[in-house]
């Protein structure tokens, strides 16, 4: 392998990117000073939720200062990419947006110190642990620049260990065609410590990361580009604190990737939304669920309606869906089922009815009862992601709609608010039959409300109250046809 093993530059780097430098919230980022540096900030705090960041000159003046800038958000396992500020020191603050305003002074501040940013300098910042109480850590990266430099074959790396552990790792690199025999060690990293530069050939490559001085195997990457002689950080982090998965960040001047372990698990479960039917007469309530990959039966489990069944943790790859009723009568075959690695996703069983029309003529009650002559069923899967989000002040909530009627077919749901009605809140989502959407809500207690428009009027098909806190984690609110409810439907919360 024909590796270009490591060479410590410090050198300036000419950007092959162009620099954002984004309008926050506050004044004008441009800089008019002959000296600047510049800032990125990256949050690895898993439940935290987006998070601003503000710099200010001087907090005894108005509004109106020279630098007084909020910038946009950054969610969890994201980077700001690079802004431009001049030299100087500045009061610093993280905050999350707690109401309706994203103004900085409605903001809840996390975090508050001083900073300093240096001449052609980037002051590299790090969000960690709890957001209640985040480790907040600055690394100085020198701006490199191979202008000067005979090499402008090679990119410029360093490595940051994200993955809280006292014993630290070893990373290993390979050319892609290559094997993690083949694998030279790129060094050994210990947490929250942020390597020098190095330097390699550009080229695409596979990382892999091993316990200190053993050769198994932890964690392995796809196959990963580095084309231009840019300037990155690689960051190794837990992919999120239930499984001990590794993802890598790669991280340039504007943007980041997320490379998760290319030999991970997937995880999965289903939910039996399967109604009882007379034409499914030997359907009991109860599905026999089979997952078959290349027509050889993996497992099989048992589901009742209305439940989850356990969170299947099992390899990569693409399988079938087979199911059958008390009676082994099968009831939906080979339906795909398709799991990346360190993939988390629910699957939806639902019966769908249709009306038919054996001539085609639209008319579906030839003798003129006034009912439907004929109707057929089918079994159908919906596959949605989890969301692993842990977040402790906001929480996803993921509305599933299995209602399909003649007479509507998109649906709203409303969460309203206490001094609210359903036509003042702004929270809100819109889905079709077999969809789903999703919102982001505040700790709150929210009065749900699903809506959707028949003959003109706005029609209740169901309602609920939802109360969210630190410990509620993510949600599905489920949507189906209910004889036992007064509208006919329903709203049910599950977890994801």
């Amino acid at each position: 392998m024909n590796l270009h093993f490591p060479r410590w530059a410090h050198s300036p780097f000419i950007f092959l990117f162009s620099l954002l430098i984004l309008t926050g919230c506050g004044s004008d980022s441009s800089s008019s000073s002959d000296s600047s540096g510049y800032i990125n900030f990256y949050n690895t705090s898993a439940n935290s939720p987006d998070i601003y960041f503000t710099l200010d000159e001087d907090l005894d003046e108005d509004d109106d200062d020279e630098h007084e800038i909020t910038y946009h958000s950054v969610g969890y396992a994201q980077s700001s990419g690079i802004y431009e500020v001049p030299k100087n020191e500045y009061f610093f603050e993280l905050a999350w947006q707690d109401g309706d305003s994203s103004d900085r002074d409605d903001l809840a501040i996390v975090h508050e110190s001083s900073i300093e940013i240096k001449d052609d300098m980037i002051n590299f910042v790090v969000m960690d642990g709890d957001v209640s109480a985040p480790t907040i850590r600055h690394y100085d990266v020198e701006i490199i620049d191979d202008e000067e430099d005979d090499d402008d074959d090679l990119f410029n790396v360093q490595i940051l260990n994200m993955r809280a552990n006292d014993q630290g790792l070893d990373l290993y690199m390979s050319e892609d065609d290559e094997t993690f025999n083949e694998a030279q060690l790129v060094g050994a990293f210990h947490y929250a410590e942020l390597s020098d530069n190095m330097k390699f050939e550009q080229d695409s490559y596979v990382f892999y990361i091993t316990e200190p001085g053993s050769d198994e195997v932890i964690y392995q990457s796809q196959d990963i580009d580095f084309p231009y002689s840019s300037q990155y950080i690689l960051s190794l982090r837990y992919s999120d604190d239930e499984h001990s998965g590794i993802i890598m960040d790669k991280i340039s001047l504007a943007s980041l990737a997320s490379y998760p372990d290319s030999q991970a698990d997937a995880n999965f479960k289903v939910f039996n939304a399967i109604k009882q039917h007379e034409l499914l007469p030997d359907y009991n309530g109860t599905i026999n669920f089979n997952l078959n990959s290349s027509q050889d039966l993996v497992f099989k489990e048992s589901i009742m309606m209305g439940d989850f069944s356990e969170m299947f943790n099992i390899e990569k790859g693409d399988y079938s869906i087979y199911l059958t009723d008390q009676s082994e009568t099968p009831i939906l075959q080979n339906h795909l089922l398709t799991l990346n690695e360190n993939s988390n996703k629910s699957v939806f069983l639902y019966l769908n009815e249709e009306n038919v029309d054996h001539d085609g003529d639209g008319d579906v009650d030839e003798d003129g009862d006034g009912y439907v002559d004929e109707i057929e069923i089918t079994i159908n899967s919906l596959v949605v992601e989890n969301s692993i989000n842990q977040g402790i002040y906001d929480h996803q909530v993921r509305v599933i709609n299995l209602v399909d009627h003649d007479d509507f077919n998109v649906v709203t749901v409303y969460f309203v608010r206490n001094d609210e009605l359903i036509e003042t809140t702004p929270l809100q989502a819109t889905t079709s039959f077999a969809n789903s959407s999703t919102i982001d809500l505040l700790n709150n207690t929210y009065q749900v409300f699903a809506l959707t428009t028949i003959d003109s009027s706005d029609v209740i098909l169901g309602s609920m109250e939802l109360t969210l806190d630190e410990n509620s984690g993510e949600k599905f609110i489920l949507l189906q046809e209910d004889t036992s409810s007064l509208t006919g439907y329903s709203l049910t919360l599950l977890d994801q």
